[in-house]
């Protein structure tokens, strides 16, 4: 509880006891509105958290989660993929965000669904999610044909403050912007 609203608490409380004696009715009607201006602070605070720090991921027909990102500030769908330790894009994705193919170095042993594969490592500038934003995350880029989806791995959830999944919606939510 911060300082202010202790303050603010006990003034009421005070307020409150000295009101009593005088008229009964007056100091219930205080007592509601006080109440309210309370729970209305308490709904907005956790309203305006949740829209800047949180995205929701509606759960879709075949059980995965799958959301529109942006890389470099180029569209890509991808999929939530809490066994892939990096993110993973297709070659065709990277080609679209204007990634440096020609320099990549295709040396990583990889197992996907499809099979065994190699990819190459690079860093990506910028990865947004809605509103959630991070800068330089690792990333692996398989050859051209070889994955068909992106996949939303560990390199970028780990950097969350938290993520999780609630009924059919996964919640991701990252740290508040530091205070300037």
């Amino acid at each position: 509880m911060s300082r202010l609203t202790r303050i603010l608490l006990l003034l009421g409380v005070t307020a409150g006891v000295v009101a009593v004696y005088k008229n009964p009715e007056q100091t219930a009607r205080a007592s509601e509105t006080f109440s309210a201006a309370l729970r209305h602070r308490a709904v907005a605070s956790s309203h305006s958290e949740t829209s800047f720090h949180a995205v929701q991921i509606p759960r879709g027909q075949g059980g995965a989660f799958a959301l529109h990102a942006r890389i470099n500030g180029v569209a890509a769908p991808m999929v939530v993929d809490t066994g892939a330790t990096s993110v993973i894009l297709t070659y065709e994705t990277a080609k679209a965000a204007g990634l440096p193919l020609e320099v990549l170095e295709y040396d990583v042993d990889l197992e996907t669904a499809g099979g065994h594969t190699r990819a190459a490592r690079l860093t990506l500038d910028r990865l947004a999610i809605g509103k959630l934003v991070e800068r330089s995350v690792p990333a692996l880029i398989v050859p051209h044909g070889q994955m068909k989806t992106n996949l939303l791995g560990m390199s970028f959830l780990d950097r969350l403050e938290s993520w999780e999944v609630h009924a059919d919606q996964l919640v991701l939510r990252g740290y508040p912007a530091p205070k300037t």
